[in-house]
């Protein structure tokens, strides 16, 4: 769903360089989709930290400016893949490095003070593979994906392309 007029939907994310992209391109071309599956397109590849959803355009300078948090670098290792039960492929890191879930968690207090409510679900980082992929069948292996990850971003989505507003770290 896009956004309303006067509405920008928008989410938090860790946004891969290229060379991590590419290995991410490399574990989703692993995969044998079924017929009707979406796999997603290299350049949406990410991690998503939290889904704002559609917000007054008229508020992107405050957002902009209040969801910078401190944020300590760190290590990713993807390599887990996973199927759904909803249809949803994805694949999930080995771990979930301490640096990771306190930017998280100093996200959702920034979202709080913005007058926003987080997801109340657990947080289970991911990069999405394809949806619709139920029968498909995961890759035994692929590229292991050590991403250093050294900044985040704020990524509004507009007729089913993403657009970094900006970045963080």
């Amino acid at each position: 769903m896009d956004a309303q007029p006067d509405t920008t939907r928008l989410f938090l994310a860790l946004w891969p360089i290229e060379p991590v992209r590419d290995q991410l391109r490399a574990w989703r071309d692993a995969w044998t989709w079924p017929r009707g599956a979406t796999p997603v397109h290299t350049d949406k590849l990410h991690v998503t930290l939290h889904f704002l959803g559609n917000l007054p355009s008229s508020r992107l300078p405050e957002l902009l400016d209040g969801l910078q948090v401190p944020f300590t670098p760190f290590q990713l290792q993807f390599g887990r893949p996973v199927l759904q039960h909803s249809g949803i492929a994805w694949l999930e890191p080995h771990t979930e490095p301490q640096p990771l879930l306190d930017l998280h968690a100093r996200l959702s207090d920034a979202l709080l003070a913005l007058g926003l409510t987080p997801e109340a679900r657990k947080y289970r980082p991911h990069v999405t593979m394809a949806r619709r992929a139920n029968g498909a069948v995961i890759p035994a292996a692929g590229p292991a994906i050590d991403w250093a990850v050294t900044h985040y971003a704020l990524v509004a989505s507009h007729a089913g392309a993403y657009t970094v507003l900006k970045e963080y770290g």
